[in-house]
């Protein structure tokens, strides 16, 4: 028999996301579950109890009802009290947990006897669990949409423009922490024609910032930033002075800042002091991405947007929810792609198999017994290096830095270019005069053709080709002397119809391939074109 998964209605205040989409629920059916959903559970996301039917899903029209009637729960916040009351023993549970600051409501669900998985604890760094992200869709969309908080409050336009009633700067936004939703955010104000700058721990995102738009600002202190799982480290002292101090500079000089810094199972860290809001231009605009874990801003109010000093400070903790449709999407397919992994059957059951690592990962309770933390990751042994054959002695490399094999012997030099010699000889001594001009020209073509391709960059050989292709075809000058009449009018000079008929068709061959060829040259160059 198949298992039923319920969808209820999410009871945290202001959480206007649901756990799975109409498209979402008719390929979960597909996959031999049915599908109920709670009453009005999508209406914050425009997702109606009639699109959900019309899906394949049934209608609860109680909370009772349909934890009572679900083997499977999908959720986006993690269960409130009332929610565990009504959970029957044996239920699986997949939501949004974070067990590490939440360890009473792992008590609380173990008491019922449930099994658990956690969409916070994915082990992100395994490349199969990218589908399974829900963390990197909810931090994209957040990313976007602090940005789109920040123009809201910002009393100016993004981009610079120059009007008739004067010349309004580009806005400099400064985001701090440049993990996914950071890079989400630099994408999103770069587009919008602000000057961004970014900072972040681990140097190695540096290049990501630059091919956004963004510019990175190091911090002048050596320290590797790289964390586990993707995440930053708690850094020294030495490095957090140092970091202020940069801080201390940007928040003199930009308009706006977006924090985004988090450290797993920990406090979010303190990057913007009382005394930097102080020292922002009035208007400025600072949006703390961390509230809910206490934000990066000394004065963020979690939840609020409040006014310090002249900045408006936003620490709102519900940014997915404010792009609700689309990130219910994007969680829903997040989780359709976890139910895929746990009923590889297609027959609507589900196996918690804890020999896969990314599931194990997943799983804080099963059956009722507490499982998390996880065991550390399993390190994979290099295999050993394969005995390999005497490898040849490297070639010698020139002065260009290519290899190249050892240099011809003098004797074979002289025979290649004896025998060169004889050749054009032997075309100079029996080839008729015009032949032997056609011939030099041609030798000549070829070499400064050669050369002139040479230098050009490589993205432009094929808008190169294309327009060469167009100019070579000289063969149109040989197909109009034929077509021409002669110009004594003698009848002798004309061509046989055969010969006329022949140039005809090599002239229009030719045209096309003129023409032809400047077109598709105009429009390959416009590519390269912003």
């Amino acid at each position: 028999m198949s298992l039923t998964i319920g969808i209820p209605r999410e009871l945290f205040a202001g959480e206007k996301r649901v756990a799975s989409v109409p498209d979402v629920v008719e390929k979960l059916i597909k996959l031999g579950f049915a599908v109920r959903v709670e009453a009005d559970a999508g209406a914050a996301a425009n997702f109606s109890d009639e699109v959900y039917q019309s899906a394949g899903a049934t209608i609860a029209g109680s909370a009772a009802e349909l934890w009572a009637g679900s083997d499977l729960v999908f959720k986006v916040r993690a269960p409130t009290a009332e929610e565990i009351a009504l959970m029957k023993p044996g239920t699986t549970l997949i939501s949004f947990i974070w067990p590490a600051q939440n360890p009473e409501l792992l008590q609380q669900l173990a008491a019922r006897k449930v099994t658990v998985l956690a969409m916070d604890c994915l082990p992100r760094t395994l490349s199969r669990a990218q589908k399974m992200d829900s963390l990197t869709s909810m931090a994209s969309i957040s990313g976007y949409r602090a940005v789109i908080e920040a123009a809201n409050a910002f009393g100016r336009f993004f981009n610079g423009q120059i009007t008739a009633a004067g010349k309004i700067p580009p806005a400099k936004v400064f985001v701090a922490g440049a993990g996914v939703a950071g890079l989400a955010a630099i994408g999103t104000a770069a587009n919008l024609g602000a000057m961004v700058r970014a900072n972040d721990t681990r140097a190695e995102v540096a290049d990501q910032v630059v091919s956004l738009g963004g510019e990175f600002v190091k911090v002048e202190y050596e320290e590797e930033g790289s964390g586990g799982g993707g995440y930053a480290k708690v850094m020294s002292e030495g490095f957090q002075q140092a970091q202020r101090e940069m801080y201390a500079r940007q928040a003199k000089e930009v308009d706006i800042i977006i924090t985004t810094a988090l450290i797993p199972g920990k406090p979010a860290p303190r990057l913007i002091t009382a005394e930097m809001v102080r020292s922002m231009k009035p208007g400025s605009v600072i949006v703390d991405m961390a509230g809910e874990q206490g934000g990066n801003c000394e004065l963020t109010v979690p939840g609020e947007s409040v006014v310090r000093h002249g900045v408006t400070i936003i620490g709102y903790t519900d940014l997915p929810s404010r792009l609700a449709k689309q990130a219910s999407t994007l969680y829903a397919t997040n989780l359709l792609r976890l139910t895929e992994e746990l009923c590889k059957t297609k027959d609507g059951q589900i196996n918690v198999n804890f020999e896969d690592e990314a599931i194990r990962g997943l799983t804080v309770i099963k059956a009722g017994e507490i499982t998390w933390p996880p065991p550390p990751p399993k390190v994979v042994a290099a295999p050993p290096p394969k005995p390999s054959a005497a490898t040849p002695a490297p070639a010698k490399k020139s002065a260009h830095g290519h290899g190249e094999s050892e240099p011809m012997a003098g004797g074979s030099l002289a025979a290649i270019f004896g025998v060169g010699a004889v050749l054009f000889w032997l075309v100079g001594a029996f080839a008729p005069a015009s032949f032997l001009s056609h011939f030099t020209v041609f030798v000549l073509a070829c070499f400064i053709g050669y050369m002139v391709i040479w230098n050009v960059k490589p993205s432009l050989h094929t808008p190169l080709m294309s327009v060469t292709n167009a100019i070579s075809s000289i063969i149109a000058v040989g197909a109009l002397v034929q077509v021409a009449p002669p110009l004594s009018g003698a009848a002798e000079g004309r061509p046989s119809a055969l010969i006329l008929g022949l140039a005809v068709v090599a002239l229009t061959l030719t045209a096309v391939n003129m023409f032809g060829g400047f077109a598709v040259t105009r429009r390959m160059l416009a590519m390269f074109r912003k």
